[in-house]
Formats: structure tokens, C-alpha cells, sequence
């Protein structure tokens, strides 16, 4: 028996990850990247700590692997929380202290930091510094601790909750937008080589159309056609492996599961289109608020079968149509 160093255990986990390590490797967000690669290749020609980077965007997206990823390129320490693991300040003091120059800190759900903690991010961002205050009372001093140059990269899926001072404080601001057809075919595409599956054209372009424009979806969604295709198939991924794994998986042609369909039919036929309340929508499909609208609710609106009403959420006739019921008649309703 082989005893692999926790070093080792983390190298295998990293080649099974599905993860890209290069921004070269990373599929779609031209842009970004474009805008990216100036900035490493700014900061690696300076010697400098990479500006602090503020992600934003929906879910699965790739915003943990971008900040990877600039570790990566920038061959520097990556260290990683999130906001709700961060209670107090003594909390991001102990990761801030502990950084090595120009390292580079990433904390995901940003948004979800209390302000008062938000503020301790300020000194360190803007003076690389850390103000601690010691004792109690009229005896209390505050003591500032400098800190070595890092970059803090923050990611969100909702910036708006973010105050203004600290989104400021991010010199590189970028929202990742939901991937096109030939992009996920891509990313499903290189997913199958590193998972030594064979999948052709029509197979990839199947999980694509499905993946609500996300690649952690994609990524997620070829591992069930994969057990589908070994099982019942031949073993590869062609189209009508894909869509017979599927549609046993109840997504249909646009992405939607069980729940997005479930979340339509109570607002169409138990609520004649609504409006209804997000409180009362949850309790009628059984799921938490949160879910609703951090989950299922954005893919919905964008594609175009919610409306979002100062009384409730409102079925559009799209949605009426993609459940295969007749829309109301009653005019000025949509």
C-alpha cells in the first residue's frame, strides 16, 4: 500500500478535478480574460501583488476557478474562505496575518460579510494594514499590524448587496455572464477527455442545450449521461444517449427539472398566473425562499417565463406555452 503526503493527496484531487488551471484552458469570457491577462502580465512584469478582484455573477460560472487560477499564473499562495465562515474580525485578521506576500486570498459569497466586518477589509486593502485594538475599556489602544502585499479576490452572485466603500476598493471589477451552446459543448467536451469518456458532436451539443448556460451544470449533467451511456448505452455519449439519460433525469430541451416546471405550473394553475408572493410560492412547492430566488427564479426570468411585480411573481404567456396550457384570455394580463 501506497501512503501518499497530504502534498500528493491534493495533487490527485487537483487532476481530478474538473477544474481549468490556465486561463488558456478556461472556455468562454473573452473579454474577461483579455482583460485579465494585462493585468497578471502587469503585475508579474512589476514584481507587484496583483489589484484586489471583485467577481460577480450568477452561480457556476467559474468564479473560484478564475481565482485559482490567478494564483496559478501569478505562482503564488492561493488561500480560501467564504463569507459566512468569517464571524468575527479576529476571524480575517488570522488569515490576513498569516498571508504570504502577494498572495492571493479569495472569499467567496462576499455579499454575505456583516458590515462591520466589511470595514475591517478597508485598512487592509487600501494601507496593507490591520488596526487591533488591545485591552478594555479607557485602558484600550489600538495597534496597527502591516500586513504583506496580497490580493484579495471576492466573489458574489448578488453585488448589488455589497456597500459602495468596499466595492470600491476592488481595482478589478468583472461579472461573468451565462455561457452560449458552442462554449458548453466545449467545456463538455474537454470534461469527457479528462474523465475518459468518449462523446461525439451530437452528444455534447445535447448536454450543452440543457445546462441553463452553466458549465458546473454542464460538468454535472455529463456525469449522469456517462453512468446513462455505460449502463444502457454503448458506452459513448451520442445524442440519443444524452437525451434518453435526460429526460430519465426529468430536464427538458430548455434546462428546466422538475422544480422549474413545478414552480410555473403553482404559479399558472393554482394562482391563475398570479401575482403571488414569494413566501407563498415556497410553502406550495416545498422549498426554502432562498432557493427560489437564488437557484431557480434568475434562469426562469431570463428565459423570459417570470415577471417580477411589485405584488409577486407573474407567469409570462411563454411560460403558459412551455407547460402546454392554454394562456388566459383576460386582456392587459401579460
Amino acid at each position: 500500500m501506497r501512503i501518499q503526503t497530504p502534498d500528493a493527496a491534493f495533487e490527485e484531487d487537483l487532476d481530478r478535478s474538473l477544474r481549468p488551471r490556465t486561463l488558456q484552458d478556461f472556455v468562454g469570457q473573452d473579454a474577461l480574460k483579455a482583460q485579465l491577462q494585462v493585468s497578471l502580465e502587469a503585475a508579474r512584469l512589476r514584481g507587484e501583488a496583483l489589484d484586489h478582484v471583485l467577481l460577480a455573477g450568477p452561480p457556476g460560472l467559474g468564479k473560484t476557478s478564475l481565482a485559482q487560477i490567478l494564483a496559478a499564473e501569478l505562482e503564488v499562495p492561493f488561500v480560501q474562505t467564504a463569507g459566512p465562515a468569517l464571524e468575527r474580525k479576529a476571524d480575517i485578521a488570522a488569515f490576513l496575518s498569516a498571508l504570504e506576500p502577494r498572495s492571493v486570498f479569495f472569499v467567496d459569497e462576499l455579499h454575505r460579510l456583516s458590515r462591520a466586518l466589511e470595514e475591517t477589509f478597508y485598512p487592509a486593502m487600501e494601507d496593507r494594514e490591520l488596526p487591533i485594538t488591545v485591552g478594555q475599556g479607557a485602558g484600550a489602544r489600538v495597534m496597527t499590524v502591516p500586513l504583506p502585499p496580497f490580493t484579495l479576490v471576492g466573489a458574489t452572485t448578488r453585488a448589488g448587496l455589497l456597500t459602495t466603500p468596499l466595492r470600491d476598493r476592488f481595482g478589478i471589477q468583472h461579472r461573468l455572464e451565462p455561457y452560449a451552446g458552442p462554449e458548453l459543448a466545449a467545456i463538455v467536451h474537454r470534461s469527457a477527455h479528462i474523465l475518459g469518456c468518449s462523446i461525439d458532436e451530437g452528444g455534447a451539443a445535447a448536454i450543452a442545450r440543457r445546462s441553463r448556460g452553466t458549465p458546473r451544470v454542464a460538468n454535472r449533467l455529463l456525469r449522469r449521461v456517462r453512468d446513462f451511456a455505460d449502463v444502457r448505452g454503448s458506452g459513448v455519449v451520442d445524442q440519443a444517449a444524452a437525451d434518453a439519460a435526460l429526460d430519465l433525469l426529468e430536464i427538458d430541451d430548455l434546462g428546466l427539472d422538475r422544480l422549474d416546471r413545478e414552480i410555473l405550473d403553482a404559479i399558472c394553475t393554482k394562482f391563475d398566473g398570479g401575482p403571488v408572493g414569494l413566501s407563498t410560492l415556497a410553502v406550495t412547492v416545498g422549498e426554502e425562499q432562498d432557493t427560489i430566488e437564488d437557484v431557480y427564479e434568475p434562469y426562469l426570468l431570463q428565459c423570459g417565463f417570470l415577471k417580477r411585480t411589485p405584488r409577486g411573481r407573474v407567469a409570462t404567456s411563454r411560460a403558459w406555452a412551455h407547460l402546454g396550457l392554454p394562456a388566459p384570455s383576460e386582456p392587459g394580463l401579460f
